[in-house]
């Protein structure tokens, strides 16, 4: 079930919804002929403040495959409201798209273009949440697994968008979710608190710890996310230093379940979140996280539309 038009955070769905956007996610990667009309004469806006690969080339290619076509406004020189207001932008878009996908600095810019628009609005990053990212890292998980209840899930570096949005999930999909930060690091309180709401409905753990050996321990999947994400580059020494305990290396890995796997949602920087011998190694399922990518969000597409 979802309980909103938007997926703005990656909480609109409650456990049975989440577990059903999977199972689509998977029959649409197996049988994609039968979703080729799903977007038939529809026209989605992709609105990108950040710079993009993954995302960009995901979702234009997935919207296409499925009969759609894509408007690209590149706003990387300019943010949303700086020229018109976020509002009238959403106003204005919603008289000749039929959805619109965003990728912007603040969350907030999110949550107005959906206030304004009763078209659906996906997140495809902020400042706060990553869903998109996090619902094809547990699609890969479980492709890879099987049913992710009771799987035990690390994660080590910063308590950053990406980490938010694989805390809510976690909990929707009775994941054990440990994630170890530096202090003063870690994830925003209130997502944890409304992730261990739902925790107790489906048995989910999510717990915090300083110690990165601790969380890893016994953990069959290891996961890290760059140590400065984009809009916090001034901070980029400081986290360097920091963060260097945080590093996922041989050493961590080794403390993980013997067939335990690493990921990474891109880009990656060899060195210091990650160690080329782990990111490149036979553990590493970087690649099958980033193909997902495209098959989760034509099921969100499906799901929205």
């Amino acid at each position: 079930m979802l309980f909103s038009n938007d997926l703005l955070t990656g909480a609109e769905w409650n456990p049975a919804g989440t577990r059903a956007l999977l199972q689509l996610t998977a029959d649409i990667k197996a049988r994609p002929g039968r979703y080729a009309s799903t977007l038939q004469g529809k026209f989605i806006a992709l609105i990108f403040e950040k710079p993009s690969l993954r995302t960009r080339v995901t979702f234009e290619v997935g919207i296409q495959s499925m009969g759609g076509s894509v408007v690209f406004l590149d706003h990387s020189q300019a943010r949303l409201g700086e020229r018109e207001s976020i509002a009238d932008v959403a106003r204005n878009l919603e008289r000749w798209v039929q959805g619109i996908v965003a990728r912007v600095y603040d969350q907030k810019v999110l949550e107005e273009l959906a206030a304004n628009a009763d078209i659906p609005v996906i997140n495809a990053l902020s400042d706060r949440f990553h869903p998109c990212q996090a619902l094809a890292d547990y699609f890969t998980l479980e492709e890879k697994f099987g049913s992710l209840r009771g799987f035990k899930l690390a994660y080590v570096g910063d308590g950053n968008n990406v980490c938010h949005s694989l805390i809510f999930l976690a909990a929707r999909l009775g994941v054990h979710l440990r994630v170890a930060t530096p202090p003063n690091y870690e994830p925003a309180a209130e997502v944890v608190a409304e992730a261990k709401r739902v925790a107790r409905e489906t048995r989910a753990k999510i717990e915090l710890f300083t110690d990165p050996c601790e969380a890893v321990s016994g953990a069959q999947g290891v996961y890290t996310d760059s140590w400065t994400s984009m809009g916090f580059e001034a901070e980029e020494k400081v986290r360097n230093a920091l963060f260097q305990p945080y590093q996922v290396n041989r050493e961590l890995m080794a403390c993980a379940a013997p067939k335990a796997v690493f990921l990474h949602c891109l880009p990656a920087h060899r060195g210091l979140e990650v160690t080329a011998e782990v990111l490149d190694g036979r553990q590493s399922v970087v690649l099958d996280q980033s193909e997902n990518r495209m098959y989760v969000q034509k099921a969100i597409l499906h799901m929205l539309f």
